[in-house]
Order: structure tokens, then C-alpha cells, then sequence
């Protein structure tokens, strides 16, 4: 009898454990599984914060654009990041998708058939690696998207609302709400999860997500490992800035793509408004930041010429000891000529040869006297003369706020080049000079006859500056007479209005705002019209100097709500988007597009770009191919946004060419933020791809 029970009891316990066993590998059969995306899918579009995914065969297209190199903007295709970075091939494959916080100059470069491209900074980025998951981690089976709305047209405009999110019907309220949360949640765990490194080398487990008021983007990432692995992997804790103005007049000792938390009550009560959106709510600063420890003001330095100066000095072994000493001169004499100053301008001298080294930074020294005795103590490197190398080492490590940078002043590199480069300066120019940085090229006894043939770029000089017309590069003929281009160089260096290159895509425009205000659109809709032109804005560097924001409402008539001179912060341009009341009546927009040319643009500032942004529901009383064929030929870059019952034939005509790349429709009120990445996205490719000349 005693012995019949322990047989049933091992024969329970067997089956028990053979039961548990199974669902063991059932349940990690479950976590295996990997859901796929498309070749177009963006980082941006899965609320997810970490994930693997599979990417189907073929994804290898221009048309799957990649903004960034080892971190990436969050609106670049995921699986064209992962062919770039080399992870998987064009026949697809498991990847590893890690959200991070924003970051600002990124970088472009061609890897593996794909051409990444550069942007000044973008508020949310992602890591892709190798497909393996990370212990620890639970992966999820299904991807969650940042909106599962239902695109069904509305008949009926809503009913006025009492504040500026609407009210919505009780399941569309639910859905923006769940979406909000999701939001909420993903942005929780950015704040918290550090930049990670390859899969083999990242931490076991994420740390627990806390509750602050910090906005993502705010959190500097740091490193796992070794700074010397992190760099293969990832971009640097805190990269320079992508423009000389990259802050709301004024300095900080935070990098303006990590601010906002900065200016966090000022934010909340546009953040208030806001439709429960997951992707476009972790603005950045939108009030003067904290100015940084001040540089100790033994000089003020020449006001006239406020630029931050990075002098790239060659200290190869073909200079020789002699010319070393005349370049060091020249050096100590631009700074006494320029009157280095806390309040005028600031310098640094990088060192190159076989590889560059900072000799001293921005916040050194800030007067002339004490610049020209460092320069004077500089000890030749040797080594071959990588230009390339330099400029790269320049736009990663020199221009950033804990160096000394000011965000207000403009950024400018002069490389001294004793006859030519011995590496490629093309590419390294190219990511230096669409990051915001002026470069000029001092070149002295250029090549001779029989050395051309040594030279890797005949025409390096002009591969390299910020504009081919001269202005940028300074030919001498002999060492022994470059005190001669101590002056020029001085006064072109200060001229700051031509300093072309400070411009991006994120502070050289007028941006125009045509708002249809007609009895289709509704109080409700006409909220979230207002709250995309808003997250539209806020993405732009404003100011009286860099971009400016204006703005239209049209109905049978049209109203004129801001002109582009009446604000000149980012704080007054969205309380101003916030106050536009609802108008109300027909539909001419062709009257509203005339209008536009006459009263916002024909106002606008010479070397600013005319951007107008036209918003409208349905289809116009009037011509509007007239009026828009006269913008465009102002100089007026045209977007069309149709919404619901909007024409596509009046959208694209409406639209600049090609109209593929500048007109959009949704089918309801309620995706139009879907548009708002896009749209900074084109307008940044379109300014990046204009000649240098």
C-alpha cells in the first residue's frame, strides 16, 4: 500500500514536471517569435522602445531614406539603417531596435549601398544591432504603431469644444488616450535606458523607468562601455551643435537638443493642447535657457566680430621647424587683430598631422595677450598632413558647449595647409559644413608642377570651403609672406552676414502658414490644425535673425493672424498659434494664396528662404493654379496639406514641383501629425541639396 502511493506520487510529480517543462519551452517559444515590418517602416511609427524585428528581402532603395550613421533620427527607415550599418544584407534579416534620445548632428555617409544623410538634430533617435535579444528582456510579439485610429471620413463638422484638445466621441477619446500612454510610457523608459553598445557588450537589464518631468530628449546617454568601444557603436554623449544658433537668443551650458526641461513650464501649457500624440510632444526648449558659467572677463573682446574660431594648424614634418615657427606668428597675430574677448570672439587651436589634437579650446583663454603666449609654447606634432581626418575630429569634438561654444555665435574653422592634404577632405567638409560650421582654407606654396601628381584632390579647396566664390579660401604664396593675410582673413572671418554656412535647414526661412478657417473645418478640427502648426514650428530655431513664423486665415476673405516681424521667440510664436480664433465661411483659397504672396512674403527678408505652408479641407471657389504659379515664381517654396474632402488636382497644383514631394493628404483632421516629420524632413533634403556656389 505505501509502496502504490510513492509510485503515484513520483508519477504526479514526473507528469507535473514534464507539464512544467513544456510550457517552459511553450512560453519561450512565444518570446522567440519576431514580428516583421516593411522596408519603409520608420523608427518613429512603433511606440515600442526596444524591439526585434524582422526585415524582408530587397530593401535596399533611395527611396527609404536614412538620416544619421551608427545613431539615427527617428524618421529614417530601420531596415535601410540596419543594411548601412551592416547588419543585415539585402536579403534581410533580425535586427535589434533600441529608441534613444535626440541627438544633434548627424552624420551622413555611404556604407553597404545605402547613402545616409546628415541633419543638424532631430528630438528622438535609434540604435539598430545584430537581432539577438538581450538577457533579461522581454521582447514584444506584436508592434505597437503610433496610431491605430480608424481613417473613416467624418460627415459632420464636431461640435465646438471647451478646450483645445476637443471633445471627441467616447471610442476615438479612448484610442487618443491609449496612444498618449503608450507615448508616455515609451518616452518613461528613454529617459532611463542608456545608449546602448553591441549586444554582447550592453548591461543585463534596463533600469527601472522613473517619473519625472524631464523630457526624453533631455537625458545625455551614456556609454556601457569603454569610451574607445562606444565610438565604433555610437555617436558621443553629447554631440556639437548643428548651427550656430541653436538656441532662443540666448547661451547655454545644455546642448539645445537635450533643453527643455529647462523650459519645462513654459511648455506646459502648449503642451496642454496637445491631441495625446506619442511621437511630436517632447519639444524642445521654448524659453531663453540658463546662460553657462561666464568666461573670466579680462576682456570683452571686439563685438563686432562674434564668432566662435577653430584654427586647424599643420604640424606636419613637410613644414619643417622653420615654417612651424612663421605659422605659429601668423597665428598669434590673427588673434591680437581679432581682440579675443568673452563678449567678441573666442579661439582654439586644433593640432594636425597623422591624427588631431586640441592644443586648447574656446574657453581657454579670453584675451589676446594670453592666446598669443599659449601659441607661442605649441610643440610640432609631425606626421603626414590628413586634413580629412582633422575636419572630421573638428566637427565631432570642438564646437560643443563644455568646450566653450556659445550657441549665439557663429562657427568657423580655418585650416592652415602647408601645399595640399594627404587624405581625402570631401565627405569630412561636406558633414562639417551641413552641420552649421564656415570653413575657410589658408593654403601656402601650393603644390609644385611636379608634385600635382602626389595631390589625392586637385581641387581640394574647393570640395572643401562653405562656397566656391572665393570668399572662403586665401592663397599664399610663401611662408615668409603670409603676414600679408593676416588682415583679410581677419575681416572676412567677421563678417558674420556672410557666413553662409551658419545657416541650416532648422533657422534660414520664412515659414507662411495659410489656415483654412472655413464652416467644413469645425471649432474641433480647427484646434488640431492649429496644433499642427504648432509642432510644426516648434521644430525651428525662431528668432528676429533665424527662422520666422507668420501665419494666414482664409475663408471668402482672409485675415492676417502674425506677420513674420511680430515675434521673435518660440514661446510668443506658439501662444500666438494658440490664440487664432475660429473664422468661419467659404472657401477661396486661390484669393488666400495671393494674399499670402502679398502680405506675409512680400515682407520677407531677402536671404531667407519663403516657405508657405497651405492647410485646407475642401475644394476652392475660386482658381487657385493662378496665384500659386505667381508664388512659385517669387521665389515661394509651396506645400499643400488636403484634409478629408480636400481636391488632389488643386493640392498639386498648389504645390512646388515636384508636387509628389510637396503636397500630402489625410483622409481625417485627426492624422494630420502624421505629416509633421515629413514635411521638416523635405524641407531639410531641399536645403541641403543647393549648390555652394
Amino acid at each position: 500500500m505505501k509502496a502504490t502511493a510513492i509510485a503515484t506520487f513520483f508519477g504526479v510529480f514526473l507528469t507535473c514536471t514534464y507539464t512544467a517543462k513544456e510550457a517552459t519551452k511553450k512560453t519561450k517559444k512565444a518570446k522567440l517569435y519576431v514580428p516583421q515590418i516593411d522596408c519603409d517602416v520608420k523608427a518613429g511609427k512603433i511606440i515600442n522602445p526596444e524591439f526585434i524585428a524582422k526585415c524582408p528581402p530587397g530593401c535596399q532603395d533611395v527611396k527609404y531614406r536614412v538620416y544619421g550613421t551608427d545613431i539615427y533620427a527617428s524618421f529614417s527607415s530601420v531596415c535601410n539603417a540596419a543594411i548601412h550599418s551592416g547588419i543585415i544584407d539585402n536579403t534581410g534579416g533580425k535586427i535589434l531596435v533600441q529608441k534613444v534620445a535626440g541627438h544633434s548632428g548627424y552624420r551622413g555617409s555611404f556604407s553597404n549601398g545605402v547613402r545616409s544623410l546628415s541633419l543638424p538634430r532631430w528630438r528622438e533617435s535609434f540604435l539598430v544591432s545584430e537581432g539577438k535579444p538581450r538577457k533579461g528582456v522581454t521582447y514584444p510579439s506584436t508592434l505597437e504603431y503610433s496610431s491605430s485610429k480608424s481613417t473613416a471620413v467624418k460627415s459632420e463638422p464636431k461640435k465646438p469644444e471647451q478646450d483645445l484638445k476637443g471633445m471627441k466621441s467616447a471610442d476615438t477619446a479612448n484610442t487618443s488616450e491609449k496612444a498618449s500612454d503608450q507615448g508616455d510610457t515609451a518616452r518613461k523608459e528613454h529617459q532611463t535606458t542608456p545608449v546602448p553598445t553591441p549586444a554582447t557588450q550592453m548591461a543585463t537589464t534596463t533600469p527601472t523607468p522613473t517619473t519625472t518631468t524631464t523630457d526624453p530628449s533631455t537625458t545625455v546617454p551614456q556609454p556601457t562601455t569603454t569610451p574607445a568601444a562606444a565610438r565604433t557603436t555610437a555617436a558621443p554623449a553629447k554631440t556639437r551643435p548643428g548651427l550656430h544658433r541653436a538656441r532662443d537668443m540666448g547661451s547655454s551650458s545644455v546642448h539645445p537638443a537635450y533643453a527643455s526641461v529647462v523650459a519645462a513650464a513654459a511648455t506646459m501649457e502648449i503642451d496642454s493642447w496637445k491631441p495625446g500624440l506619442s511621437l511630436f510632444d517632447t519639444g524642445f526648449s521654448t524659453k531663453e535657457e540658463l546662460n553657462p558659467k561666464p568666461l573670466e572677463h579680462i576682456s570683452q573682446g571686439n563685438q563686432n566680430c562674434k564668432v566662435d574660431l577653430s584654427f586647424l594648424m599643420d604640424g606636419s614634418w613637410s613644414i619643417g621647424k622653420r615654417r612651424f615657427q612663421l605659422q605659429k606668428r601668423f597665428l598669434g597675430n590673427v588673434a591680437q587683430a581679432l581682440g579675443i574677448g568673452s563678449a567678441g570672439p573666442l579661439m582654439g587651436i586644433v593640432q594636425y598631422g597623422d591624427d588631431p589634437s586640441t592644443e586648447f579650446n574656446l574657453k581657454t583663454y579670453a584675451n589676446s595677450k594670453d592666446l598669443r603666449n599659449a601659441i607661442e609654447k605649441i610643440q610640432q606634432k609631425g606626421g603626414l598632413s590628413n586634413v580629412g581626418k582633422a575636419l572630421s575630429f573638428v566637427n565631432k569634438n570642438f564646437f560643443l558647449d563644455a568646450n566653450g561654444n556659445r550657441g549665439g555665435a557663429p562657427n568657423v574653422v580655418v585650416v592652415m595647409v602647408d601645399g595640399w592634404p594627404t587624405d581625402r577632405v570631401e565627405e569630412a567638409s561636406r558633414l562639417a559644413r551641413e552641420s552649421g560650421i564656415n570653413i575657410f582654407f589658408v593654403t601656402v606654396e601650393a603644390a609644385a608642377q611636379s608634385e600635382k601628381q602626389n595631390v589625392i584632390e586637385p581641387n581640394f579647396v574647393d570640395k572643401a570651403v562653405c562656397r566656391t566664390n572665393g570668399f572662403y579660401a586665401l592663397s599664399v604664396p610663401s611662408w615668409f609672406s603670409l603676414h600679408k593675410a593676416v588682415q583679410p582673413l581677419v575681416k572676412r572671418v567677421c563678417d558674420t552676414e556672410r557666413l553662409a554656412c551658419s545657416k541650416t535647414c532648422l533657422n534660414a526661412a520664412d515659414i507662411g502658414f495659410v489656415i483654412d478657417g472655413s464652416s467644413s473645418v469645425g471649432t474641433g478640427n480647427f484646434r488640431t490644425v492649429l496644433q499642427f502648426v504648432a509642432n510644426i514650428s516648434k521644430e525651428f530655431e525662431i528668432s528676429d535673425t533665424d527662422t520666422r513664423i507668420g501665419a494666414v486665415q482664409y475663408t471668402y476673405e482672409q485675415r492676417l493672424e502674425f506677420s513674420f516681424d511680430k515675434y521673435s521667440t518660440k514661446q510668443d510664436v506658439l501662444n500666438a498659434i494658440k490664440r487664432i480664433s475660429y473664422w468661419s465661411g467659404g472657401t477661396s483659397t486661390g484669393a488666400a494664396i495671393s494674399y499670402a504672396s502679398e502680405q506675409l512674403f512680400g515682407k520677407s527678408k531677402p536671404n531667407k528662404r519663403k516657405i508657405m505652408i497651405l492647410i485646407t479641407d475642401g475644394r476652392s471657389y475660386d482658381d487657385v493654379s493662378v496665384p500659386a504659379m505667381a508664388a512659385h515664381q517669387n521665389g515661394v517654396i509651396a506645400y499643400s496639406i488636403g484634409v478629408a474632402w480636400a481636391a488632389p488636382d488643386e493640392l498639386e497644383a498648389i504645390a512646388s514641383d515636384p508636387a509628389k514631394e510637396h503636397s500630402f493628404f489625410v483622409d481625417e483632421f485627426d492624422n494630420l501629425y502624421r505629416y509633421v516629420n515629413q514635411l521638416i524632413q523635405n524641407i531639410c533634403t531641399e536645403f541641403n541639396s543647393q549648390p555652394r556656389n
